[in-house]
Formats: structure tokens, sequence, C-alpha cells
């Protein structure tokens, strides 16, 4: 680790990269950046292996299964990608380190516990929605689609809503 780390990059040029990274993505895949549909196929991949039969005729997975081998398509090299390139980019700015962020009142594991169950909400609300923040929010509203900024919107209302419920009780 670098002994002073880099500085963070300004929103400005950071959203300038963030937008020619999508426009790359659509050039190149003709797709547009996501993450959650990576985490269906694993799980379909994952269920398959444990217990084929069962997935193969599950209502979810086994249109994963049907269609043959669900981790073989671009949205699997691009969560790799993604991977790699975090790894990279935060080694080269020095600031790759393991540690639990929290606020003074509140124990590790119990910030892992609720980060467990704020992660496992927003994956199911993704996939009821059809789409995370960077397939959803991010492509779709590349695209101007309605469903894209209705998305944005209620996410970010119910971040802003728990994180204020969160904070009162923690004070």
């Amino acid at each position: 680790m670098i002994e002073k780390p880099q500085p963070f990059w300004s929103p400005v040029a950071a959203g300038v990269a963030l937008g020619l990274a999508l426009l790359l993505t659509f050039v190149i895949t003709g797709n547009g950046l996501g993450a959650s549909g990576f985490i269906t196929r694993f799980a379909a991949q994952t269920s398959a292996w444990v217990a084929p039969e069962a997935t193969a005729t599950n209502a979810y997975f086994g249109p994963f299964i049907q269609a043959g081998k669900p981790l073989v398509s671009w949205i699997t090299w691009e969560a790799i990608g993604v991977l790699i390139g975090a790894y990279l980019g935060s080694r080269n700015a020095g600031r790759i380190s393991v540690q639990v962020e929290r606020g003074p009142s509140i124990g590790r594991g119990e910030r892992m516990v609720y980060a467990l169950i704020g992660g496992a909400l927003v994956g199911f609300g993704a996939r009821l929605a059809r789409g995370c923040t960077s397939g959803l929010g991010l492509s779709g509203g590349a695209t101007l689609a309605v469903a894209g900024f209705v998305f944005l919107i209620g996410f970010f209302a119910a971040g802003f809503l728990v994180s204020a419920v969160f904070r009162r009780a923690w004070q």
C-alpha cells in the first residue's frame, strides 16, 4: 500500500469516464452495463451443479439452464472485468485495504448483519425490477427508458428513508 493514497477523481471526471465506458459497452457488446444478471446466471449454474433436475424444472432458473451454459454470456466477462479493474485501480491508487466501515455506535458484527440484509434486499429488488442500478438505472437512463428513471427515483428515495431511520436509531 502507498503511504499516502491518491485523491479520488472529481465527480465530473468520474461521470465522464462512466459515460464513456457505458457508450463503449453499447458499441462493443450491443448491451448496456449490468451486474445482477451475472449473479442470477451464477446462481442458476451453481444450482444446476448441485441439483440439476430440480433446477431444470424450476420456473425461475429453468430457462437459463434450458438455454444452455448460463455463464457463457457477455455479462460474465463484464463482471470479471469489473472485479479485475476495481482491484487494479484501487491498488494503483493506494486505496486497497480490508476493513469494515461503521459508525461509532455500531459493532462490526452488527454492521455485517445489516450489510447482508441490505444486500439481500437490494438483490431481491433488482430481480423484481428486472435490473440493477447499473443495468436499469444507468443503461436504462442512457436510453431514456422510463423504467430506468422510475427505478432510480425509487432506489434513492428508499435509500434516503432507510438511512434516516437508521441514523435516528443509532443516535
